[in-house]
């Protein structure tokens, strides 16, 4: 999710490269990707504020929905974690931001200087705001928490709340501690899935009172991985409960490259009857060794789509998915993108 989170640094590419290296040693033969759908990109609907947006994570409070992204590239002073909001879904403004300056706790990342990623949930009665702080290509990383009553900036109860960090991740861990997602599964149990590169995907418990991870359930979840593909190019995990069904929505590959030749961001999708997994593609193939059903690839108008964020609302009836797409029109900027997901067979299709 970002052309922050997806430049690859020399550091990066070296350790992955060696993890590539050891993956491929201990197996020997990885899955590839199968095509489920790849629904083409022709025409943008959206209006309004809708670009650059990088990194969308979507919700609905009462007849707004409100968009959480990425930091620009340069930030905007005064504005970290941008929100938009929509009463329709197609024409989108600017309606505020979560800070007006970088937590304090963010400056244990050498030259942090945006953030990155933004997830918003509701649970325990709060609206649950996780983000990452991190540094091109680097493994020092955080995933931070802000927490809010409402998303309604009017509310005089309106304020958010800095829980400060929840996960770090240092150079030379098996994991990122970036790209969070919540999910409140089935039994009201809530899960933190995270994870770019280095290994891919994790999972752990959050405790549903406090938003932190619970320390009564130390288990670290592997939900997905590409061993023996460049990077182990994996990250922007988003994950959902349809049916019989938990469904993980993933980009792989590369975006926000120096060079648009090199943007072959993908998203992709698997399932699983638990959250924990083991998550399959639609020929079977198990997302931990580099399977993945594909449900969106670029073309010559719009490169690179991915960082999306899946999001049920059964009050509202909104199946969607929110997403990026470099918009080859206008410099490859990032844009937001909205498709609505019907089912077919258990597995998702976007229209």
């Amino acid at each position: 999710m970002r052309t922050t989170r997806t430049f690859r640094s020399a550091s990066r590419t070296i350790l992955a490269g060696l993890l590539a290296l050891t993956a491929c040693a201990a197996t020997e033969r990885y899955s590839t990707l199968s095509v489920l759908e790849a629904t083409p990109l022709v025409v943008n609907g959206l209006s309004g504020n809708t670009s650059p947006v990088h990194d969308p994570s979507i919700i609905r409070q009462n007849t707004t929905y409100y968009l959480f992204t990425s930091d620009p590239i340069n930030p905007i002073p005064d504005q970290y974690l941008p929100i938009r909001c929509s009463t329709d879904k197609i024409t989108w403004s600017p309606c505020g931001q979560v800070f007006r300056k970088l937590p304090a706790w963010a400056s244990a990342i050498p030259g942090v200087s945006d953030l990155w990623a933004p997830d918003i949930s509701y649970f325990g009665g709060l609206y649950h705001l996780y983000f990452a702080a991190s540094t091109a290509g680097s493994q020092t990383s955080i995933i931070g928490l802000a927490t809010n009553t409402t998303l309604d900036p009017s509310d005089p109860t309106y304020q958010w709340i800095d829980s400060g960090p929840i996960l770090t991740s240092h150079q030379g861990d098996d994991f990122n501690a970036i790209d969070p997602n919540i999910l409140v599964d089935s039994d009201q149990r809530v899960w933190l899935t995270y994870g770019s590169y280095w290994t891919g995907i994790k999972q752990r418990e959050i405790d549903s009172s406090t938003g932190l991870l619970l320390a009564s359930n130390p288990v670290r979840y592997q939900l997905a991985a590409r061993p023996g593909t460049p990077d182990d190019a994996i990250e922007g995990s988003s994950l959902i409960h349809h049916g019989s069904f938990y469904y993980l929505f993933l980009s792989v590959d590369h975006c926000c490259e120096s060079s648009t030749s090199a943007d072959d961001y993908k998203q992709i999708v698997g399932r699983s009857s638990s959250p924990n997994g083991p998550f399959v593609d639609a020929t079977g193939a198990p997302l931990t060794n580099g399977g993945g059903s594909i449900l969106l690839q670029g073309n010559s108008a719009w490169l690179a789509p991915g960082g999306g964020t899946a999001y049920l609302d059964a009050e509202s009836g909104d199946n969607l998915l929110v997403f990026h797409a470099l918009d080859t029109t206008h410099n490859a900027t990032p844009a937001l993108w909205l498709k609505a997901i019907t089912w077919q067979n258990d597995w998702p299709h976007l229209n």
